[in-house]
C-alpha cells in the first residue's frame, strides 16, 4: 500500500449557527485501502464526506488530492477530481429510470450531441450492474424499487464514475448478508484497482472484518486513528461513545393466550402472497428476509399505506378496517417507515412539530395549536430519548441520522394515547452503536408494559438479539417461524433462501 494519500484533509473545521460540527480534524485515505470513518451520530462524520464531495463549502484547513491543494466548492468539482459518493439519505431522482440515475449529467448522446443515446445507456448501466452482481434492471423506474434496491442503485453510480476515491456512508444500513457480500465483493475489486474506499459504518463486526485503518470521531474531534488490525469491538466502541454500553436483550416467554393482532392471508400482487400471523401483548415480532422479500410491503399493508388484494385483520378481537394511517392510528396503530426523510420526516419543519405531527388532537384547542402544549410535549420527548438537537425550534433536516430517527420514535411515544401496537421498519438504519441500544433497550421497556412490537429489520444480529419470535419472508411469503431459543443465524439463512 502507498504511503503517499490520494486525499489528505488537515486541520479541517466545519462551523453551523451554533454548532463546531468539526473542530481542527486531520484525515486521509490511501491508495487501495478501506479507512473506516466511525463515530456516534452527530460526531462529525458526514460533515466530513460532505466537505469531501463537496456538499458543504466555505470549511476552514486545507484539503489536498494527489498532492496538490484543492478547494473543492460543489458536488461536480468533486466528481471531477474523481471522487464518487454513495450517501446514507438516497440522492436518486425516483421518477427517473435506474440507468439515467446513475449518469446523471453524464448521459451518453447520439451524434448529433442533442438527443440521449439510449441504447447506450441503458447497455452501459446494465453491464456495470451485472459486473458487481447488483441484481437489478437498467430500465426499472428508480420509483418502483424497494429502499434495498435503490441503495444498490447509489452504489452502482458511485462504481459507474472510474473513481480514484468511493466514500461509502452507511451502504450496508438496508441490506441483508447476501446483498452485503455483493458489495463487499465490488469493494475488494476497487482496492485490487488502487482505488481508495473511506467507509462510513456503525456496524462495528463490518468494520473489523474490512478496515486497513480506523478513524474515530466524537463530538466533531478526532479521537484516534488506528490500524483495523488489532482493533477489538470493546475498544471501538469506548473510543466511539466515552462510555460502557449496557443492553437488555429479547428472548422472553410470552404468554401467548389473547393476541392483539392476527393478519389473516394477506396478499398483494406478487409482493405480500397469503400471509397470516398473530401478535401478542408484550412481544417483539421480528420479520427477516431478503431486498425484495415483501418485508416492507407487508407492514405498509398492515398501516393501511398501501391496499391489500386479500386478507383481513383483527385488532384486540375484533375486525378492523384500515383504509389508511388514519384509520390506523385510531386502532392504535403507530409507524416507523423504512426512509424517515421521505416518508417520516417533513424536513422544512422544526423538531418540535416533528414529534407533534400525530399528537394534533391532543394539542389542539379550540381549532387552534396550542404552542405551548406542543413544544411541552416535544420536550418530553427530547428528554427520554436523549435526542441531540440545539433546541425545539432546531430543523429536523439539520439533525444527524440517529438524532432525526429518535424524533420519530419520540412522535409515537409522547402521543396521547400512546399506541397498542408500534411497527418498526429498520428502526437502527444509520444509527450509532450508543443510539442503537437505547433504541433495543427502549423496544424492550415498551414490551415490558405490555406494548407489542413488530420490527423489521435487515440487520440480522439485531433480529437475533431483540426479537421475542421471529417471521422469515421469501419471495413474499412467510416461510419460518421461530422462537428466540430457536433462531440461529443458519437457521435464519436457510429459512430466506430455500
Amino acid at each position: 500500500m502507498s504511503a503517499e494519500p490520494l486525499l489528505r484533509l488537515e486541520s479541517i473545521t466545519k462551523t453551523f449557527p451554533g454548532v463546531k460540527a468539526l473542530d481542527t480534524v486531520d484525515f486521509d485515505v490511501r491508495p487501495g485501502e478501506v479507512h473506516m470513518l466511525m463515530g456516534e451520530n452527530g460526531a462529525g462524520k458526514s460533515t466530513m464526506i460532505k466537505i469531501i464531495s463537496g456538499v458543504y463549502p466555505g470549511y476552514e484547513g486545507k484539503v489536498f488530492f494527489e498532492g496538490k491543494e484543492v478547494n473543492i466548492q460543489s458536488p461536480i468539482q468533486s466528481r471531477s477530481l474523481g471522487i464518487g459518493t454513495v450517501y446514507q439519505e438516497l440522492t436518486l431522482a425516483p421518477h427517473l429510470s435506474v440507468a439515467e440515475n446513475m449518469f446523471m449529467g453524464r448521459l451518453p448522446r447520439k451524434k448529433s450531441g442533442v438527443f440521449m443515446d439510449k441504447k447506450t445507456l441503458y447497455d452501459q448501466a446494465q453491464k456495470i450492474l451485472d459486473e458487481n452482481d447488483l441484481n437489478v434492471n437498467a430500465r426499472a423506474i428508480v420509483n418502483d424499487l424497494t429502499v434495498g434496491y435503490r441503495q444498490m442503485v447509489e452504489i452502482a453510480r458511485a462504481l459507474s464514475v472510474n473513481a480514484k476515491i468511493v466514500i461509502f456512508d452507511e451502504p450496508t444500513a438496508v441490506l441483508t448478508t447476501e446483498e452485503s457480500a455483493k458489495l463487499f465483493a465490488a469493494i475488494d475489486k476497487l482496492k485490487a484497482q488502487g482505488t481508495g474506499i473511506i467507509y462510513v459504518s456503525h456496524r462495528i463486526a463490518e468494520v473489523l472484518e474490512m478496515a486497513d485503518r480506523i478513524t474515530v470521531l466524537r463530538d466533531g474531534k478526532l479521537v484516534k486513528t488506528m490500524p483495523g488490525k488489532g482493533a477489538t469491538y470493546d475498544e471501538i466502541v469506548r473510543l466511539m461513545v466515552g462510555r460502557d454500553i449496557q443492553m437488555i436483550y429479547g428472548g422472553q416467554e410470552i404468554k401467548r393466550e389473547v393476541p392483539i393482532m392476527e393478519v389473516k392471508g394477506f396478499s398483494r400482487g406478487n409482493a405480500v402472497r397469503d400471509v397470516s400471523f398473530k401478535l401478542y401483548p408484550g412481544e417483539v415480532l421480528g420479520i427477516y428476509g431478503l431486498v425484495g422479500a415483501g418485508r416492507t410491503e407487508l407492514v405498509r399493508l398492515i398501516f393501511g399505506l398501501d391496499k391489500r388484494d386479500s386478507g383481513t385483520l383483527n385488532i384486540g378481537g375484533e375486525d378492523a378496517t384500515i383504509n389508511g394511517p388514519r384509520d390506523a392510528i385510531l386502532q392504535g396503530l403507530g409507524f416507523i417507515p423504512e426512509d424517515r426523510r421521505l416518508h417520516g420526516l417533513v424536513l422544512p419543519m422544526d423538531v418540535s412539530k416533528n414529534i407533534n405531527l400525530a399528537n394534533h388532537q391532543h394539542i389542539r384547542k379550540q381549532g387552534f395549536i396550542n404552542r405551548a402544549l406542543e413544544k411541552k410535549v416535544a420536550k418530553s420527548g427530547v428528554e427520554d430519548l436523549s435526542i441531540r438537537t440545539s433546541g425545539l425550534d432546531q430543523l429536523v433536516a439539520n439533525l444527524s441520522g440517529g438524532n432525526q430517527q429518535k424524533c420519530i420514535i419520540a412522535r409515537w411515544l409522547c402521543r396521547t394515547p400512546r399506541p397498542d401496537i408500534l411497527i418498526l421498519d429498520e428502526p437502527t438504519r444509520g444509527v450509532d452503536v450508543g443510539a442503537k441500544a437505547e433504541i433495543h433497550n427502549m423496544i424492550r421497556k415498551l414490551v415490558s408494559d405490555g406494548l407489542a412490537v413488530i420490527m423489521v429489520s435487515s440487520d440480522m444480529p439485531e433480529v437475533l438479539t431483540v426479537s421475542d419470535r421471529i417471521l422469515a419472508m421469501r419471495e413474499g411469503r412467510l416461510a419460518s417461524e421461530m422462537s428466540h431459543a430457536e433462531a440461529t443465524e443458519e437457521k435464519l439463512i436457510f429459512a430466506i433462501t430455500n
